[in-house]
């Protein structure tokens, strides 16, 4: 069935009760020896934007994905609302991450099909394997698709093919497709390293209204000084798999930065208007 979406009704996305995170004492180790995290503990508030701070390789993307279990602690405890993810498989893993919205630098979108096809497999996780199967949305999904397109600006686009987009266009979809889970955490994993100045501000712009209006606990990873400045309240500090720094993020001095890049500050740590 399709839909018009200039006839439809629209607004903010029913909000999810927003869930706490808590590593305590977290390591990862891989296969292959290398050690990506080092007795991390932490305590994320239900409700608080994030940043996790760090160079190529500090562990920021491997701390993001033991939230939602994608990469397995090796050692101590995570804790995501009233779930222990350490230890988690199978269906109940499946069904948390349902529960978290996950949005990645590669947008990670089908650029074959039309943007409105792309939101809808957010709802995927909650939805009877049947229906997915075949297809048929109800019309709580429908109406809930255009309601994401348009908190981020992009229901005049509902009917283009993804592959169509720009970059921050793409990334915009991938934040509807996550707020459409209905989610009670969102992650974000460099969702601006690959956009111009402009675009990239308008994403974290994005992820603050949704961190605000949605009351949703929000981290990002991101590597540049300015935009956790700006857009984040705190800001953790990775390095060598290590919290180096955990405070406020606009209270961040240039030295701070310099003791979680190892080195002194360089232009490319900064994006710019």
């Amino acid at each position: 069935m399709r839909i018009d979406p200039l006839h439809a009704e629209v607004g903010t996305s029913p909000a999810s009760a927003s869930w706490s995170i808590r590593l305590d004492d977290v390591s990862v180790t891989y296969p292959n020896g290398t050690r990506a995290l080092s007795g991390v503990s932490l305590d994320i508030a239900a409700g608080e934007m994030v940043s996790i701070v760090g160079l190529s390789g500090s562990g920021k993307s491997t701390l993001i994905r033991t939230i939602n279990g994608l990469v397995p602690a090796s050692s101590g405890t995570v804790t995501v609302g009233p779930h222990t993810v350490t230890g988690m498989r199978g269906r109940a893993l499946r069904e948390l991450r349902g529960r978290i919205g996950m949005i990645f630098q590669g947008f990670n979108l089908a650029d074959r099909s039309d943007v409105y096809r792309n939101v809808l497999v957010g709802s995927f996780a909650r939805t009877p394997t049947w229906r997915t199967l075949l297809g048929v949305t109800t019309a709580q999904d429908r109406e809930l698709a255009l309601r994401s397109l348009d908190s981020v600006g992009m229901l005049e686009k509902v009917w283009n093919r993804a592959g169509q987009l720009s970059g921050g266009q793409k990334q915009r979809v991938a934040i509807a497709r996550a707020l459409m889970q209905q989610p009670s955490v969102m992650l974000a994993d460099e969702p601006v390293a690959s956009l111009d100045p402009p675009t990239a501000h308008a994403v974290m712009h994005d992820l603050r209204r949704v961190n605000r209006d949605e009351q949703l606990t929000v981290l990002v990873n991101i590597h540049l000084m300015d935009l956790a400045r700006q857009y984040t309240t705190r800001m953790i500090g990775l390095r060598a798999g290590e919290v180096v720094y955990d405070g406020q993020a606009a209270a961040a001095t240039d030295h701070d930065f310099e003791q979680i890049y190892g080195r002194p500050i360089q232009p490319r740590d900064v994006l710019g208007a």
